[in-house]
């Protein structure tokens, strides 16, 4: 389930990028249940002038659909508005789109990326808020769950199976080797009224260990956690650590945070709420971790080592991320697909930090995940 999830955490940018060509279980999935879920995601697309109001075809502006939509935006905007305001200098630049054509699809999204500032090289806060019907064949692309939901659908061989998937996700690439980089997630995924869940998390990834940003940022989640249930954070805590992970380095990419997906177990009025309060904690979790760091000095070295992990994370993202691989698969456009990846990384060959130095320091941590809070 954790690999399955794993394809649903970069829903949210790569959706926007599949559609735009503007601008901007413990099983794995099978590769044709993964192609015929492209082929529904996919279709025709049209750039907007302007970001609509509402994307979601609900008129009730007190439906789940709507509210969890007005959440994601709304969270958007705030993201966006602390990071320009902590960079000081670049802005966000948004890009609106619509599935077009037949009549079983449909939703759009708003893509807004951030290049060339202060403090960040880049960052990009997606929303996509799409629907449709798929085969049958292609639910366990979207879950590890498909076949109980499927058996509690009752629906008919051949019969298409009706869904509808919001998502926000951000990624964010900072300059200084001390400013660590931040990716989120939150989504929202529906086949009928009897049959949805909830998935996301918010992680981090430093170059250098300060203990007592990691203790702000866990520490933040485990606050929103533990008013909703104190098995929460524990439970997403060790799921992040388990994803997170660059198997063939037998590393993890960061320090993790949290991580959840077919959240279903209790009221969606409740769930949303704990989703809309992680979301609305990611400003207090990250930027002030930011402003205590964006203007400290380096050496070159410590670069080196930040364009080392940056290599890291680049590799996680191209082998191991399925919302990577669906948007190359998909054939959608590059640039977009590829905004989680750094601009500038590095790769030595056999490269081993001096004993005894921070960059030792925090590799171990890498390669045995500790506790913060």
């Amino acid at each position: 389930m954790k690999h399955l999830a794993a394809f649903l955490t970069g829903c949210g940018a790569v959706l926007a990028a599949v559609a735009m060509r503007v601008r901007q279980s413990a099983q794995p999935m099978a590769v044709h249940a993964l192609d015929d879920f492209l082929a529904l995601a996919i279709g025709g697309t049209e750039e907007l002038t302007e970001v609509p109001s509402v994307i979601g075809q609900n008129p009730d502006p007190d439906s789940l659909h709507r509210r969890i939509e007005a959440m994601l935006r709304r969270g958007q905007d705030k993201v966006c508005a602390a990071i320009e305001k902590s960079d000081g200098l670049a802005t966000f630049q948004k890009d609106a789109w619509m599935k077009t054509g037949g009549a079983e699809s449909g939703g759009g999204g708003v893509s807004a990326v951030m290049a060339n500032g202060k403090v960040w090289e880049k960052a990009g806060v997606n929303l996509s808020v799409v629907w449709g019907q798929m085969p049958q064949e292609a639910l366990p692309a979207a879950t590890g769950k498909a076949a109980e939901y499927l058996k509690k659908m009752n629906l008919k061989p051949g019969e298409r199976v009706p869904f509808f998937v919001a998502a926000l996700s951000c990624v964010m690439h900072p300059r200084n080797p001390h400013c660590p980089t931040m990716h989120f997630n939150y989504r929202y995924f529906e086949l009928d009224e009897n049959n949805w869940w909830f998935g996301g998390g918010t992680d981090i990834t430093p170059a250098y260990l300060d203990e007592e940003d990691m203790k702000h940022f866990h520490g933040t989640y485990k606050k929103v956690c533990d008013k909703y249930d104190k098995d929460f954070y524990p439970r997403f805590k060790k799921w992040a650590d388990e994803y997170f992970v660059i198997k063939h380095r037998g590393e993890t990419r960061g320090l993790g945070g949290i991580f959840f997906d077919d959240l279903n177990d209790r009221d969606p009025n409740e769930i949303f709420k704990f989703c809309e309060e992680c979301l609305d904690n990611v400003v207090s979790a990250y930027v002030p971790i930011i402003e205590k760091h964006k203007d400290d000095s380096f050496t070159e070295e410590q670069k080196r080592w930040q364009l080392i992990r940056r290599g890291r994370y680049a590799e996680f993202n191209l082998v191991y991320d399925r919302g990577t691989i669906f948007g190359l698969k998909a054939g959608g456009r590059i640039e977009s697909i590829l905004m989680t990846i750094p601009e500038t990384a590095r790769w030595e060959y056999d490269h081993h930090p001096e004993p005894g130095s921070e960059e030792e320091k925090i590799l171990k941590l890498f390669q045995t995940p500790g506790t913060f809070v």
